[in-house]
């Protein structure tokens, strides 16, 4: 069954009417060759105009859409040697945060690498199972399991963010939600090996920033990332949760407004209509972006943790979200 919003509705009327051309060619022998390739000029155009005007809020959707590929289809994909650990040591495991160990290869070298990233389910059943990507505390101390193991054997970790936000139940409040996210982000912070953050959905409150603390922040064309989802700011500003459209607005939530604030270091660019419409070619693209990071990293000394790149990653890291705080009023001087 095709998933589809509103504003795409054009789009898909317009390839069903392809497809139909295209099938009647094929069945009844007809020459449509001509009208088949203005109509392929036509949808080419219609997709290109109606991606490049969306909202922030269309965008949103875009960003949720569940045909997007989600974090496995990602590692599978890049390093298909991943090997998944699981458990935080302390209370369980969480579906919802995938953790594993994979190998990229550079030649005759073999570097390992740290995986961690949230996991969406697309079956009901994977849903519920992976709580919608929502992690619960035990994910976070998992993940602080994983930070810690690639610190000590000096691997390169690579975070691939796609939540609403942590999990707000009670259960999870009962187990330190609070306490398990800062002290990830604190983790995060401490490391001297390379990291990168990639937001490739959905980045939604301390659910996301726990393991956001990368060297290198990456967005997807057509993720988001803020601080909170628009319904919940439209609940808490307005007492309102249909004004979403209007929170996403002011909430600037989306790549090109986060680059222009010089929060994220990279925007990846997505295939025409986005992640969700040709999600080979994007899987691709993610494997060239991630490929450029660890051919980066392997030309630094970070096997060393005394050395003087290890020590500038930690350095590096620190001040670019220091900065993230610094802010000029118009007519005063610092």
């Amino acid at each position: 069954m095709d998933i589809f919003f509103e504003f795409e509705k054009p789009i898909i009327m317009l390839e069903k009417k392809l497809q139909e051309l295209r099938d009647i060619e094929q069945s009844d022998g007809v020459d449509f060759k001509d009208e088949i390739k203005t109509l392929e000029k036509k949808l080419k155009k219609l997709v290109e105009d109606t991606y490049a005007k969306l909202s922030s809020w269309q965008r949103v959707q875009i960003s949720r859409h569940p045909n997007r590929p989600y974090t496995m289809d990602y590692v599978e994909s890049i390093f298909p040697d991943f090997q998944e650990l699981h458990g935080d040591r302390l209370f369980g495991d969480d579906a919802a945060l995938i953790c594993g160990t994979a190998t990229w290869s550079n030649g005759n070298n073999k570097t390992p690498v740290m995986i961690i990233g949230h996991q969406k389910g697309r079956t009901t059943k994977q849903k519920v199972e992976r709580n919608f990507g929502m992690a619960r505390p035990e994910g976070y101390r998992k993940a602080i399991r994983m930070f810690e193991m690639a610190e000590r054997f000096r691997m390169p970790v690579i975070t691939f963010i796609d939540t609403p936000g942590a999990y707000p139940g009670m259960d999870a409040e009962e187990r330190g939600q609070s306490q398990a996210i800062a002290e990830s982000i604190c983790s995060m912070f401490s490391l001297t090996v390379p990291t990168c953050s990639i937001v490739i959905g959905e980045g939604g409150s301390g659910g996301a920033l726990a393991i956001g603390i990368g060297n290198e922040v990456y967005m997807q064309e057509f993720s988001t990332y803020s601080v909170i989802s628009p319904e919940s700011c439209a609940s808490i500003l307005w007492s309102d949760s249909t004004l979403a459209e209007r929170a996403a607005e002011r909430l600037k939530i989306t790549p090109k407004d986060l680059d222009q604030m010089k929060l994220v270091d990279l925007v990846i660019p997505e295939p025409n209509g986005g992640a969700h419409r040709d999600s080979i070619a994007a899987i691709k693209q993610m494997k060239t972006t991630v490929e450029s990071f660890l051919e980066s990293c392997s030309k630094k000394n970070f096997k060393n943790p005394s050395s003087k790149d290890s020590k500038a990653f930690q350095m590096d890291r620190i001040q670019k979200f220091r900065k993230m705080g610094d802010f000029a009023i118009k007519g005063v001087t610092k």
